[in-house]
């Protein structure tokens, strides 16, 4: 009788440890950010962290009440776009985003990352690919990857097939925690732009681009200048963490931004209502940004209503700021500063608790 190895299962512990060897230098370079406050462990089963930041000076942060912040979640099924393509490299840097961008809205500053990330087969190629994008988006949000997980499961995944999932955690002072509480009558409402269709809604995307419209991923498209499917359906999530924090850093004894709001699943109505106080309302205007050419040539695609649109996409608004209203256009020029453009939505004004979009 023969006998039963791993490898025979579809499990090769020789090639898995050459990916994890592979990855090694992709973590060291999220950790310059916050080389002082990641603790080296050498073949440690979990990552360790300093929360306070013992170098002086402006990056040694220390905290007298700290909040810990914690978010998590994945890519959705814009993996199957980037299956589809066969482009790698770029899917970490959304999954990175998606958590990041969550935690911000709390007013949190990104400290470290994990990931995890499942395959149906030992691919250490692919494994480092999807790695280059995990680390761009930890180093982008200044957070350091702190560790994660690979796991193999064959007949679970199909040959090719993957899934990400990614855990951020943050920290706040207590009594800067943005809860919306701080939300008054006259904030301004400003809208961050997105970087495109970010990391939502690619459950109708691919129906009406693959099944309806019957498109390939190398097709191009003449409406948005001939830029391919896959470069406009896999443009990365926008991280909005360095521009925003540089923005609480810079006035840091008083409140300049009342809320945020990381306009994911639900669109700018749902989510900027998920943050606003009661007796708080607020009319956002369709006229204050162009909606960009990517969203109205897929609407124009399915024939998809306005009002759907507006519900599941960010049709070109990332992030919503409520600022104080001395304060924002000063605001808008930090983020200009740091390529972020953003449009004044509306305002704030009393009232029954409700969020407009007309």
């Amino acid at each position: 009788m023969a006998k039963a190895t791993y490898k025979d299962a579809g499990v090769d512990l020789d090639l898995y440890q050459k990916a994890m060897s592979s990855i090694n230098p992709l973590l060291a370079k999220t950790h310059v950010a916050q080389k002082s406050r990641v603790m080296e462990l050498p073949g440690g089963f979990a990552g360790l962290f300093r929360l306070n930041n013992p170098e002086p000076g402006p990056s040694g942060r220390q905290y007298e009440d700290p909040v810990l912040v914690s978010g998590t979640d994945g890519v959705g099924t814009k993996i199957k776009v980037a299956i589809q393509a066969e482009v790698y490299n770029t899917i970490g840097i959304d999954l990175v985003a998606m958590c990041v961008n969550d935690c911000l809205c709390l007013g949190a500053e990104p400290l470290f990352f994990l990931d995890y990330i499942a395959l149906g087969k030992d691919d250490p190629e692919r494994l480092v690919e999807l790695m280059e994008g995990v680390t761009k988006g930890c180093v982008y949000s200044k957070a350091a990857l702190l560790g994660g997980e690979t796991a193999i499961m064959p007949d679970l995944y199909g040959d090719g097939d993957f899934d990400m999932a990614g855990f951020c955690v943050g920290v706040v002072e207590r009594n800067q925690v943005l809860d919306g509480q701080a939300i008054q009558s006259g904030d301004v409402v400003l809208g961050l732009e997105s970087s495109g269709f970010h990391s939502n809604g690619y459950s109708l995307i691919r129906k009406v681009v693959f099944e309806m419209a019957g498109l390939d991923v190398n097709d191009q498209i003449e409406e948005l200048n001939q830029r391919t499917v896959a470069s406009v359906l896999l443009e990365p999530t926008r991280i909005y963490a360095e521009a925003v924090n540089s923005i609480f850093q810079s006035y840091p004894d008083e409140i300049v931004i009342s809320g945020l709001a990381h306009i994911t699943g639900g669109g700018l109505v749902e989510n900027v209502e998920r943050i606003l106080p009661q007796n708080r309302r607020i009319d956002l205007k369709k006229s204050a940004w162009e909606v960009p050419a990517a969203f109205r040539w897929l609407q124009s695609l399915g024939s998809i209503d306005e009002e759907e649109m507006f519900r599941v996409f960010n049709m070109g608004i990332g992030l919503v700021a409520i600022v104080r209203a001395q304060h924002a256009e000063e605001v808008q020029e930090k983020l200009q500063a740091q390529q972020i453009p953003s449009h004044v939505l509306g305002k704030v004004v009393q009232g029954e608790k409700e969020v407009t979009l007309s």
